[in-house]
C-alpha cells in the first residue's frame, strides 16, 4: 500500500485484526466504523484456538502469550449410564487448544491497534458503493465517506457483502435447522465432583440429537479475574419453536425464550448425567444466550475496492472451531498480500485467490459436523474409544480446529 486511506466496517476481533495489518501493510489512514456503543468486552462467550493455528498467529504478530488463555488438552465425550453422576465416559481425544474469552482477547487486539488507527464506536453503516475514483461508505445519519479501499469486517449481516454480491443476490446466510444455547458461570460454582470436569478438558456430553461442549475460559475482562465455564449446547427444537429464528435476515443471537428454555432444560432432565445436568441449572439467566446456525460464504472475498474476511466474508459453524481463528487468519493474509503485491488490485486478487477456497472448505466441514453431531446422531452410549475413533475420522473431525495459513 502507498498511504491510501481505507475504511474497517466493524470493530470487533476481526475488525481490529484488520486496521492492524493494513497499518502494518503501509495504510496512510485506516477508520475503524463500529456500529456498537456499549463495552464490546462484556461479551463473555468462550472460543478455543488449536495450539498450532496460536503458532502462526503469534509469528504472525496478531496474538501473544500475555492475552489471557487458558490450557486444553483433551475432549472426553460423556453419556448418562443410570445414577452415575459424572456419567461415563465413551471416548477421549487429543484436544491441543488455548481457550479465551471473547470480550478479553477483543480488548487485548483493541489495546494493540496503533494510536493512528481512528476507531469510532456507535457509527452504523446503512450501505457502500464502489466505484472507480473510491468506495463510498453510506452511514445511517446521512453522512457520506470516501475511501480507497473499504473492508468489509461486519459480521453476519455485512452491508459490504451486500455491496459486493451481483444485483437480486441474497447477502442472507443460511438457517442451518437447529441452536446452540450458550452460558456461563464461575468455575468456583462447579458442582462436585471435581473429577468428573478435569481441568484441561472440553468435556462433551452427547445425547440423542445433539451435544453439549463445556471448557473453562479467563473471567471476563473488569470482573473477579476468576476462571469462567464456557457451555455451548446443541439441539434441533420443534418446528413451531423455530419458525422465527430460521429467518434468514434474523440476528447472529436471538431472544432466549422462555419456552426455547423450557425445551433445553427438559432434554437435559431426560438425558444428562447428574453432575452436568447441575452445570446447566446452576448457570444464572443473564449469563445465557442464543443462537440460531446460520452459515454463508461469499462467492468472493474480494471485488474493486472492497474486501471481505472474518464472518463477513464465511460464517464457520462454532463446531469447527474456526471462527475466530479465521478472521485472524483473513487479517494476516489480507496483510501480507498488500506487503507483498506491487499493487491494490494484485493484492486482493492474491487474497481472494487464497482465502475464498477455504470459506467455501470451512462452509462445507460445518455443515457436515452439524449433521453428524447434531442432526443425525449415532447411539452414542453403545460406542467405545475404538468404534468413536473411526466414526471421528469418517465425519471429518480432524478438520476440528481450522486449517494451516497457506493451506
Amino acid at each position: 500500500m502507498h498511504g491510501e486511506r481505507v475504511a474497517v466496517v466493524g470493530g470487533s476481533i476481526a475488525g481490529c485484526a484488520a486496521a492492524r495489518a493494513l497499518r502494518r501493510a503501509g495504510a496512510g489512514e485506516v477508520v475503524v466504523l463500529e456500529r456498537a456503543s456499549g463495552r464490546l468486552q462484556d461479551r463473555g462467550v468462550g472460543l478455543a484456538i488449536q495450539n498450532e493455528r496460536y503458532a502462526e498467529l503469534e509469528a504472525a504478530g496478531y496474538l501473544d502469550a500475555r492475552m489471557p488463555w487458558v490450557p486444553l488438552a483433551r475432549r472426553p465425550w460423556v453419556v448418562r449410564d443410570g445414577a452415575r453422576r459424572e456419567g461415563r465416559e465413551i471416548a477421549s481425544m487429543p484436544f491441543p487448544f488455548r481457550s479465551y474469552s471473547w470480550g478479553s482477547l477483543w480488548q487485548e487486539l483493541r489495546r494493540r491497534l496503533p494510536d493512528e488507527v481512528d476507531y469510532r464506536d456507535g457509527v452504523s453503516v446503512r450501505a457502500v458503493t464502489d466505484g472507480l475514483d473510491g468506495a463510498v461508505v453510506h452511514l445511517a445519519d446521512g453522512a457520506e465517506e470516501r475511501f480507497d479501499l473499504v473492508v468489509g469486517a461486519d459480521g453476519h449481516r455485512s452491508a459490504v457483502r451486500a455491496a459486493m454480491l451481483p444485483p437480486g443476490s441474497s447477502a442472507a446466510p443460511a438457517w442451518g435447522g437447529y441452536l446452540a444455547w450458550r452460558g456461563t458461570l464461575a468455575a468456583g460454582q462447579l458442582p462436585c465432583p471435581s473429577r468428573a470436569f478435569p481441568e484441561d478438558a472440553a468435556t462433551t456430553v452427547a445425547f440423542p440429537g445433539g451435544h453439549m461442549i463445556s471448557y473453562r475460559i479467563p473471567g471476563a475482562p473488569g470482573g473477579d479475574g476468576g476462571v469462567q465455564v464456557n457451555w455451548v449446547f446443541y439441539a434441533t427444537p420443534p418446528p413451531p419453536l423455530a419458525e422465527e429464528l430460521a429467518d434468514p435476515d434474523a440476528s447472529p443471537s436471538a431472544e432466549l425464550t422462555s419456552a426455547l428454555t423450557d425445551y433445553q432444560l427438559d432434554l437435559v432432565e431426560r438425558h444428562f448425567p447428574g453432575y452436568w445436568r447441575d452445570v446447566v441449572h446452576g448457570t444464572p439467566k443473564e449469563a445465557r444466550l442464543l443462537q440460531p446456525i446460520h452459515d454463508a460464504a461469499a462467492p468472493r472475498f474480494a471485488h474493486g475496492r472492497l474486501v471481505l474476511l472474518g464472518d463477513a466474508a464465511a460464517i464457520a459453524r462454532p463446531h469447527t472451531g474456526s471462527g475466530a481463528l479465521k478472521a485472524l487468519q483473513d487479517a494476516t493474509v489480507l496483510g501480507r498480500a498488500l506487503r507483498e503485491q506491487d499493487s491494490l488490485p494484485a493484492a486482493l486478487a492474491a487474497y481472494d485467490a487464497e482465502r475464498a477456497p477455504v470459506g467455501r472448505a470451512i462452509l462445507a466441514l460445518g455443515r457436515s459436523l452439524g449433521r453428524a453431531h447434531v442432526q443425525h446422531t449415532p447411539d452414542w452410549a453403545s460406542m467405545d474409544q475404538r468404534s468413536f475413533e473411526a466414526w471421528w475420522q469418517e465425519n471429518q473431525g480432524a478438520g476440528v480446529g481450522g486449517r494451516p495459513l497457506g493451506s
